[in-house]
């Protein structure tokens, strides 16, 4: 998957704060500590969610590596899917709270030149001419030059990966570690463009001795098992830091607050989510710019990522266990000083996740994300557009809530939403 350069700037939301608005003093009826504190235990436990599930996923890679075979792989691949799951509703924690920002490049950055990892076709878009590294191939090469100094990749491990690999020379299409590193060894690349057809990696590509294929099946299973364990270590650090006394949960709780919880509602809805998955690539009708693109899971990425929006709003969040943590919420702040807003919001979100579910249902019938964004799929490109069109609609409705809070965000913007024309330049 080649990298494209950031297209997002910021789009400066400045609502002036109204001290003097008669529904602050109302807001004081529903205690904003206990909202953003019940916000900090959401974040506990759809934290705690992915760890568990990537425990899961690591016993299932350990099971494949064991014994490779077309089945043990399918049991590898699924856990992968039921691990993106709950992770995927975290990300509605990201852009308010730095401890989150500076951690979530480790565990989901994309895309990725997958060619730094292992093998790839010469003719697809992994040949990426303008990074070096692009082309790196650890599994195959025991010894590395980067940044013109010898690395002994003799023994792949998660502290190779996490130190001189994970996006070496700072360059960000280097991603070595993380969800999207191991999709890459479970599948292979999708070489379908936009027809159908996800990654189809043989399992013997794992298999070591004569039946091996695609060579160095000893380092590609080292690898795997490699990556896996640091994605179960960079979890529990991050279970860690939204527990008691932790660093995630105590700025949300003495720095962020209310306004940090609001700015990453908005700007992953807007920015993120509307703008660089989703719009961007239905413009330039490009596989390469789907999230999940070795699995084909992506409708998962963009559906899971909707309810996470909706969770934190309401104080509301489903553990994969099936019990419910809830309690006071952004949404009863809202209605607090302005019932209307928040009922708007509330239907909205609400809209843009019944959107991402047609997305979802869609692609589960037989129309694949990448398949949505192919020239010419006006049916995919109208699914599409709905959800882009629910996610603005409801970021103006976040933004409508600040203003009845009294406060100021800055929202992610992209150039998709924002300056589209510069986008087909």
């Amino acid at each position: 998957m080649r990298h494209i350069g950031a297209t997002g700037k910021l789009l400066a939301t400045t609502i002036l704060a109204l001290s003097g608005f008669a529904g602050v003093a109302q807001a004081q009826a529903v205690d904003e500590a206990a909202v953003v504190s019940q916000y900090a235990d959401i974040g506990a436990a759809a934290f705690g969610d992915s760890l568990s599930t990537a425990e899961a996923l690591q016993s299932a890679v350990y099971a494949f590596l064991k014994a490779p075979s077309a089945e043990t792989q399918d049991a590898a691949k699924d856990a992968w899917i039921a691990a993106r799951k709950p992770y995927l509703q975290t990300e509605a924690f990201r852009f308010g709270n730095p401890v989150v920002d500076e951690w979530e490049g480790r565990v989901n950055a994309w895309p990725l030149d997958e060619g730094l990892i292992d093998y790839v076709d010469m003719g697809s878009a992994a040949v990426n001419e303008e990074n070096d590294y692009a082309l790196l191939n650890v599994i195959a090469n025991p010894t590395l030059t980067i940044g013109g100094t010898e690395v002994d990749a003799s023994a792949i491990t998660p502290d190779l990966i996490s130190g001189a690999l994970h996006e070496a020379e700072g360059i960000e299409a280097n991603v070595a570690s993380g969800y999207h590193a191991i999709e890459f060894l479970l599948w292979g690349q999708d070489l379908n463009g936009t027809e159908a057809g996800a990654g189809a990696r043989p399992y013997t590509d794992f298999v070591v001795g004569d039946a091996c294929t695609g060579d160095n099946c000893d380092r590609r299973a080292a690898y795997l098992k490699a990556v896996t364990d640091l994605l179960v270590t960079d979890l529990g650090e991050m279970v860690d830091a939204w527990g008691d006394g932790g660093a995630a949960r105590e700025a949300a709780l003495n720095e962020g607050g209310v306004k940090a919880i609001l700015t990453g509602l908005g700007s992953l809805s807007y920015g993120e989510l509307a703008g660089e998955r989703i719009k961007l690539g239905l413009m330039l009708h490009d596989p390469e710019e789907e999230q999940d693109c070795f699995s084909d899971m992506t409708h998962l990425s963009h559906y899971y990522d909707g309810l996470g929006i909706q969770n934190v709003y309401t104080g509301s969040y489903t553990r994969v266990d099936g019990t419910v943590v809830e309690g006071p919420s952004v949404s009863d702040l809202v209605a607090a000083v302005a019932p209307d807003v928040d009922a708007q919001l509330t239907t909205e979100i609400a809209a843009s996740v019944a959107a991402l579910d047609e997305m979802k249902v869609k692609a589960e019938g037989g129309m694949a994300y990448d398949q949505m964004l192919g020239m010419g799929n006006d049916e995919g490109a109208a699914i599409i557009n709905k959800v882009v069109d629910a996610l603005v609609a409801q970021t103006r409705s976040i933004e409508r809530a600040v203003t009845a809070l009294g406060t100021e965000i800055e929202v992610e913007g992209s150039d998709s939403l924002d300056s589209p024309e510069s986008v087909l330049q």
